[in-house]
This record gives C-alpha cells, structure tokens and sequence, in this order.
C-alpha cells in the first residue's frame, strides 16, 4: 500500500502597490537652494518603504505655483496616469497642498486619477476613501487655498514697496536692460535696472527705423522693422528671432523713455488694474521722451504707411494733417448749403456723435489760410529758419558726445564677453568645469553669441560719425523763398506734397493751433538737391490691368465668346 505525502506549497505574495511621488516648491529660489524638494523626497521614501510599496516614478516640479495646472511635470504626471497598463498604483504627495492649492483643481484632479484607478495619498494628512473623509479633505483644501490667496496679497503689497522704493522685482527686465546690484539689506540683495549696451542699440535701431526708415525710404512699418531686423541676425535677449508682437512692445514701452510702471496687469487673468494701483518707477533712458512721444503719436494713427488715396488726391489742403485736439481724430471735409460752405469737422463726433468728443468745425478756407500764413511769416524765414537750424546742430554736436560715450560703454561690453568666454574655456581645460555637462554647450553659445553681437555693434558705433552740414545764410534765403512760392501757389496736390514734407501734424483746438513737425527733416529739405516728398501712396483696391488683352479672364471670356 502506498501512501501518498501531500506538500502544501508556500502562498503567493501579494504584488506590492506602485508609487509615483510628486515634489514641489513654489519658486525658484527655493529650488535652487534645495530647500524643500530633498526633504520632501526623503520623507515620501520613507513612507513608501514602511508601507512596502515600490517608487516606480518620481516628478519634482521645481519653482511653480499650484493655484493652476500650467505646470510641465504636473501634466506629465497627469498623461502617464493615463496609460494603459497603469505605471503606478498611487500618487504620493508631502501634502495636498503640493498637488493644489484651489480647491475645485484639487477634486477635479483627484477624480481623475480615480478613474485611472489612482489614488492620491498625502503622508502628512492620512484620510480614508469614506465620506467624512473626503469632506475633511475638501476642507483642508479650502484653508490652503485661502492661505495662498493671502499669501499672494502679502508678496504683492512688499513688491509694491520694493517698487516704489525704485527697486526692481525679479522677473526678467525689458529688452535693453539688465539688473545690477544697488544695496544689501541683511541677506536681501536690492536690485536696480541699467542699460544693456548691446540691447539699447538694438532698441535704438528700432525707434530709429520706425521714424526715419533705413536710409532708403521713409519710416518703416512694424512688419518690415521685423523682416529687416531678421534678416541683419539680430536676435530678442533669449536668442530667438523678432515678431510683430515684440516690436510693437518695443515701440510702446514707456521704461525705455524713463519711467516704468509696475503691477499692471493681473497675472492670471490678464485683466488691466485701475490706474491707482500701477506703481510707477524711475528708469535709465535709452529714448528720448519727445522721440518716444512722436512714436506714439504715429502709432495711434489708423494706418501708419498707407494712406488713403483721398488724403493726397483730394482737394482739401489739411485733409490726413489736420486732427482734432479733443480726440486726435481726423478733421475731414463737410459741406453745407449743397457745397457752397465747406468745413473741416472731426470725424470722430461725426461719425460717432458728440458722446465720444464734443467735436469743433472751422471754415476750411479760414483754417487753410491760417495755417499757410503762419508757416510763410513764422517759420519760412530767414530769421526763424536760422534759429530752428542752430537749435538742430547745437542738438547734433550734443550726440556726438553722446555717441562717444556709447562706443566706450560697447567696447566695455565686447571686452566682458570676451573674457567671459576665456575664462569658461580655462575651467575647462583645468577641469574645474566637467566638459560632458549637457547645460555646458548652451552656456558656451550663448556667451559665442553675446561676444560676436557685442562686436558688430562695436565695429558698427565705430563707424564714421555724422558729417555735420555746413549751412549758410544764402541757403537759407534761397529754401526759404523756394518753398514758401510753392506751398503758396499751384495744385492742391503739389502743394500738400511739400506741405507733408516739413509738417507731420496739425492740432485744432477751439482758440489755439498747433503745428508739429521736425527740425531734422526741415533740415534735410534744406541740404537736398531736390525736395524730398512722401513716397507713392498704396492703393487699398487690388491692382486691375485695364488692358483688355493683358488680363487672363479677358482672354478667357473672349474665348468662349468666339468659339
């Protein structure tokens, strides 16, 4: 008989639960000096390892709020949870105010991963999966919440301060500055703009090109600013190429013209605030503040190069010059008594009433005559063209000076860069810097670009100055009597020719008008050969070929006609 031996076989153990752990600080500063993330890494392993669940992932989040969900390793996070087969079991957090600070993002997310079949375990704040449980949590995240909100309302009102007190916040300065050391406060180091000698010039390249163009035609628009700056390898402070979007920031930052204003607009929503709550601070000025005003003042008009074929072609002398003081809308033609009366009127109360500006008329024959006789007694003579033009060359001797400072403060930067560099290939070859590092190369690029941009700009400010004209008083009397004839007699249209070349604006006000233009281009109409006027205005129809035979849909019809 036989007998037979049972061996019970050892169970199976249970398949431990998988961990992803996410790490996060909410600025930078802290993740540079691994304040919190270690210590959040070291407690969350623990806990994993007294639990007996396996680390399978790890998502640190380094300098980023958690009152949104716009954060790289978060949404990384959040699509590997999506996978199938699942990665890991459970999300482990120090808190759950490292997973969200708003209350509806924390459920939202939470139910998520629950139906991943994910749970979100804080090690800190241990609750079940019951109803008073999940309240509780709910609760917790209504105080964090709140906290981050005052939190937010402290840090706001100290950078208010930091603001006022003309210090700079943090965040990265405008293009054609950079931030300097100003004072220590303890452990605290105040910063203070300054300008960037490379970017200043790119800056000034930009007012320059969008007033008098490049030397071949007048001021250039945003869109060939942009083409001409690409096209030349100039490049934006973090190396990419320049958008319509950044130059028109350019063109209407007011820092650049010496005052900076602060806490603008809402971050989050992007909504503008009141006008009482923007702190405005003083800046170093790379534009003068008349220049950046003229900028401006071209920039609010509706079409900055072309202009309407009715403002050069039609017959009314001011049409496209004259403006409104009230609104600066435009003062066009209105007739009365069947054309026997007409009128330069603001278009704005006309076209949109007198709730949008009270408007004001004036005859057209008053306002034309008025205007022509002050440029012919005022300006147009001897007298008064001799003092503009020796105001204007007093104001270019001035610039040479400045411009010499400007190359001195180039060549300071071209000779740091250089000798940023060399000292970057020296810790190299001593091995104080490992070559494989990845971050090395971009580094190395950057300080290759810096170095190679400050160099051209030195070679360019390094250019022969400006040849200052010699002016005499013949000259003067002869472009004197020259244009005031022309501007005095011929066609409406000859006469608005010349007349836009020397004036760029005329304000109408109920007793007052205000004529504007610039010295710099009356002195260029002086020194020319031949009177320089305003290109061809564009047409806003597309362009027809009125000859029969020339045009492909002519030909096509006649075609079909014949067969």
């Amino acid at each position: 008989m036989t007998s037979l031996s049972l061996v019970s076989s050892p169970l199976r153990p249970l398949p431990s639960l998988r961990a992803a752990l996410y790490l996060r600080v909410s600025t930078g500063r802290q993740a540079e000096h691994d304040l919190s993330i270690p210590d959040q890494q070291r407690q969350t392993e623990a806990y994993c390892a007294a639990k007996g669940w396996d680390v399978a992932e790890v998502f640190i989040e380094p300098g980023a709020s958690a009152t949104d969900d716009r954060r790289p390793e978060f949404q990384k996070l959040m699509e590997v949870a999506s996978e199938k087969p699942r990665r890991f079991d459970v999300v482990v957090v120090h808190s759950f105010s490292r997973f969200f600070r708003d209350h509806f993002e924390l459920e939202f997310n939470v139910r998520r991963l629950a139906k991943q079949g994910i749970r979100l375990i804080s090690i800190t704040q241990e609750l079940g999966d019951n109803p008073s449980a999940v309240m509780m949590r709910q609760i917790m995240a209504l105080f964090d919440e709140y906290q981050s909100r005052e939190n937010a309302k402290h840090t706001l009102r100290a950078m208010n301060e930091n603001a006022r007190q003309g210090f700079w916040n943090g965040s990265r300065p405008p293009f054609g500055y950079r931030t300097a050391e100003a004072e220590r406060r303890g452990q605290k180091i105040k910063k203070k703009l300054e300008i960037d000698p490379i970017q200043a010039e790119t800056v000034r390249l930009i007012f320059g090109l969008y007033r008098d163009g490049d030397g071949q035609s007048g001021g250039l628009g945003i869109k060939a600013i942009v083409s001409h700056l690409n096209a030349k390898g100039y490049r934006t402070q973090t190396g990419s190429r320049f958008s319509c979007k950044f130059i028109h920031d350019v063109l209407t930052r007011e820092t650049y013209a010496g005052t900076h204003a602060f806490n603008v607009i809402e971050a989050k929503t992007g909504r503008k605030k009141a006008s009482d709550e923007v702190i405005t601070m003083d800046a170093p000025v790379i534009i003068p503040r008349g220049e950046f005003l003229e900028v401006q003042q071209r920039l609010k008009q509706n079409a900055p190069r072309v202009t309407a074929p009715r403002i050069v072609n039609g017959p009314c002398l001011l049409t496209g010059l004259a403006v409104c003081a009230t609104c600066g809308g435009g003062m066009t033609l209105r007739t009365g008594k069947y054309g026997r009366y007409r009128y330069y009127t603001c278009a704005t109360q006309a076209r949109q009433g007198k709730t949008a500006c009270k408007g004001r008329s004036i005859r057209m024959d008053l306002l034309d005559t008025l205007v022509m006789e002050h440029l012919a007694t005022r300006l147009l003579t001897k007298d008064g063209l001799g003092v503009i033009l020796e105001a204007l060359l007093a104001h270019y001797a001035a610039n040479q000076n400045r411009d010499a400072a400007r190359q001195e403060s180039l060549r300071n930067a071209s000779r740091e860069a250089e000798q940023k560099l060399q000292r970057m290939y020296a810790a190299i070859e001593n091995g104080v810097v490992d070559a494989t590092d990845p971050t090395l190369r971009g580094r190395l690029d950057a300080l290759k670009v810096q170095r190679d941009e400050a160099s051209r700009l030195c070679a360019m400010a390094e250019a022969p100055a400006m040849v200052i004209p010699v002016i005499t008083d013949d000259m003067i009397g002869r472009f004197s009597c020259d244009l005031r004839a022309k501007l005095a007699d011929g066609p409406v249209a000859m006469r608005k020719e010349y007349l836009r070349a020397i004036v760029d604006r005329i304000e109408v006000d109920d007793r007052e008008i205000h004529i504007f233009g610039r010295k710099d281009r009356l002195m260029n109409q002086l020194v020319s050969d031949r009177p320089k006027l305003n290109p061809k205005v564009p047409s806003f129809g597309r362009e027809w070929r009125p000859i029969g035979d020339s045009n492909p849909c002519c030909r096509r019809e006649r075609a079909i006609s014949s067969g």
